[in-house]
């Protein structure tokens, strides 16, 4: 169930935020994997103040970046909810100095802006007992032992999702007693989110471990979400109940089947990490960006808030170029459609909705001459939406007996280009018309 909206929403940002930000690690993996102990993290939420957290400055910079929506870590893996909830107290309202909801002003500030409202929410959480005592096979005090040592559940837990839930040292039957504790907690979690809060339009699903025997019931989940509230998109990391892929960090080489959607981040880290700086080139995101789009995906890009709620000025300022880019060709971003395959045009491109208009995303700087291939169409005007001019073009070869349609070259001129991407408009007087791939002719044959 992809809506409109999110087909045509091209640009979110994404936010990890949460405790690990104080001593900038991290997020949950910093202890699930042994770099520290479960206890030593949890020591972060003495510093966790959001005292200077503004949503609406927040919403104002992503409306401003080109973002049309926003997803926010409300819960990661390591189970510190961001929410007043009352199904933990493991909450930054009753666990840390920020002593408040932090979820009510993020969705009421992304409303005033018009920003479709995103919850990402971990499936699993390794501060509940019962949970990890299903992971690992481990009694409770055994779980609550390993917390003081620094430990790599990773590991251990990759071995045991191999096992079947009679297969461990523990007691089945009391394990299946503390899954359903855990689902219980689980689902009332996701209610909460999905009644608290009023409209959630993207429910951001992640990690979902467990062992054989052991069930998410993630039809029943999908179903309770859809019964709150219909109009709610999940992603596909609630297996087997997605209405989205989400390619972590890698951009596909090919459109994929369903609607998709990139998760990257704007240095190497999905949260806030001080220490590193190695933050991508405004000419790299864009490339990212139209690498999305022309495949038919979404880019959503993360970044970390401060343990005080602040947006690192890196980031602001990457959102701010990356905004004066997608607002100057705004017309070529939204509301379009998947572009044509690499094989008629070498570079990224969209399609306007009727098929009369070919965006071409210039992401190096042409020299001369873009050329286009394999399209039918000889009605055309092209322009520089970077210098508003009109561009000669000229066509070349072709064999029309053979069906097989010849060269369009486009003559762009140094004025024409755009320092971030340079963007071409082609206007066609009909849809634009491609011979297939694999109809194409290679040899002029025998005679006839």
């Amino acid at each position: 169930m992809i809506k409109d909206w999110f087909k045509h929403a091209k640009l979110g940002i994404f936010m990890h935020w949460g405790i690990y930000a104080v001593d900038g690690i991290t997020e949950s993996w910093s202890f699930g994997s042994g770099t520290i102990s479960y206890d030593e993290y949890m020591k972060q939420l003495d510093g966790f103040t959001a005292s200077k957290y503004d949503p609406r400055k927040w919403a104002a910079l992503f409306k401003e970046a080109g973002a049309r929506y926003a997803v926010l870590t409300t819960k990661h893996h390591d189970g510190v909810s961001l929410a007043d909830t009352a199904h933990t107290d493991l909450n930054v309202a009753r666990r840390t100095p920020a002593g408040r909801d932090l979820l009510a002003p993020y969705c009421e500030a992304l409303r005033e802006e018009g920003l479709k409202v995103g919850f990402y929410f971990t499936n699993t959480d390794w501060s509940n007992v019962d949970n990890m005592r299903v992971i690992l096979d481990k009694s409770e005090e055994e779980v609550l032992a390993m917390r003081k040592e620094a430990v790599d559940y990773h590991a251990m837990y990759t071995e045991m999702c191999k096992i079947d839930k009679n297969e461990g040292t523990q007691n089945p039957a009391e394990l299946e007693e503390a899954w359903a504790r855990f689902m219980k907690q689980y689902r009332l979690g996701i209610r909460e989110l999905m009644t608290k809060y009023g409209d959630i339009d993207v429910m951001w699903f992640d990690v979902m471990l467990t062992r054989k025997g052991f069930s998410w019931e993630t039809d029943k989940v999908r179903e309770m979400i859809r019964e709150l509230n219909p109009d709610t998109m999940v992603n596909a990391r609630l297996v087997g109940q997605g209405d989205y892929e989400t390619p972590e960090l890698y951009i596909p080489l090919r459109p994929l089947k369903e609607h998709w959607e990139l998760c990257s981040t704007f240095n190497n880290s999905w949260g806030y990490q001080p220490q590193d700086v190695q933050y991508k080139d405004i000419r790299q995101i864009v490339r990212m960006l139209t690498a999305c789009i022309s495949k038919g995906g979404n880019l959503l890009i993360s970044f970390g808030p401060t343990p005080e709620g602040e947006i690192p000025e890196a980031v602001a300022e990457k959102m701010r170029e990356l905004g004066k880019w997608t607002h100057r060709y705004e017309e070529a971003i939204y509301p379009t459609e998947q572009g044509i395959a690499p094989e008629y045009f070498h570079g990224d491109s969209t399609l306007s909705a009727d098929r009369r208009t070919l965006y071409l995303f210039c992401n190096d700087k042409p020299n001369g001459f873009l050329l286009l291939n394999g399209i039918k169409n000889r009605e055309m005007t092209v322009f520089s939406m970077t210098s508003g001019r009109e561009l000669n073009h000229t066509l070349t070869g072709g064999a029309p007996w053979l069906g097989m349609p010849g060269q369009i070259w486009i003559e762009v001129q140094e004025e024409d280009m755009d320092e971030i991407c340079t963007v071409i408009k082609v206007r066609f007087e009909e849809p634009i018309d491609m011979i297939p791939c694999d109809e194409e002719k290679s040899s002029v044959g025998g005679a006839c």
